[in-house]
């Protein structure tokens, strides 16, 4: 088999507070390879957090090991993580986490900015990211003059530019309403349709089953690991919700 895209081996870590160690994570062995669409279940304190913070290089295992395309990463400095961070990694949180007073252009061209990327390169691949997930035309709007399943857009986009190896996406959900999470599950299942490999933490069930594989944690231990065998098509799901009257969302 292939070098996995993404794998940690006998993953520990270990919080200490107020004198009390807590263990987050136990022996976790996990590998995920090119073009999966994994998500990662678990209740609240089951590890799925601190897991996903490891694998998007925020945080560092107590034990164990870490390795991105065949690359031990788990003793990187900081510098070295960042950099990981930038060239291999694309992020989507739960609170969309857009700066305020910029464009949505602005707010995807940010991380090519830190990448050194020329300002035309920058604005011609902010474009394109920006219509792959369905805002042509809004592209100078600002965050508070998009709705929540527009902004999640945006911060899709954003994790797109720089063409990384995988996008971890933190309960990308969590603040949305039906209809735009089946969207946004629509628009992460073409983006895996095209080679994209996606790790996405949720504890819903029912959005687990948008992707084609379901890890669950419990207390920092993997309990199952199981292929999706009834995936969910979420451009047939969509038809089955109605639109909230407020959206001004285009269809996935």
């Amino acid at each position: 088999m292939n070098t996995p895209l993404l794998e940690v081996k006998e993953l520990c870590k270990t919080y200490f507070m107020d004198g009390v160690s807590v263990r987050a994570l136990r022996h976790v062995n996990l590998s995920f390879h090119l073009g999966e669409f994994t998500s990662i279940m678990g209740a609240s304190g089951s590890g799925k957090s601190t897991l996903m913070h490891i694998l998007g290089c925020l945080d560092r295992p107590t034990s164990g090991h870490y390795y991105i395309e065949g690359k031990d990463v788990s003793s990187f400095s900081k510098n070295q993580l960042a950099l990981v961070r930038n060239k291999k990694i694309g992020f989507v949180f739960q609170g969309f986490n857009l700066l305020s007073r910029t464009s949505a252009l602005e707010n995807v061209e940010l991380p090519m900015v830190y990448a050194g990327i020329p300002s035309d390169e920058r604005r011609e691949r902010a474009m394109q990211a920006l219509e792959s997930v369905g805002l042509k035309g809004r592209e100078n709007h600002h965050p508070n003059q998009l709705s929540g399943g527009q902004q999640q857009r945006v911060a899709i986009a954003r994790a797109l530019v720089n063409r990384p190896s995988v996008i971890l996406a933190d309960e990308p959900t969590g603040n949305l309403d039906s209809y735009s999470s089946v969207e946004i599950m629509g628009i992460f299942q073409n983006l895996n349709k095209q080679g994209i490999s996606i790790v996405l933490i949720t504890h819903e069930p029912d959005i687990a089953l948008y992707t084609t594989r379901i890890v669950r944690l419990s207390d920092g231990v993997i309990l199952s690991d199981e292929p999706v065998t009834e995936q969910l098509n979420a451009k047939e799901e969509i038809k089955k919700h109605s639109r909230p009257n407020d959206s001004e969302e285009d269809e996935a």
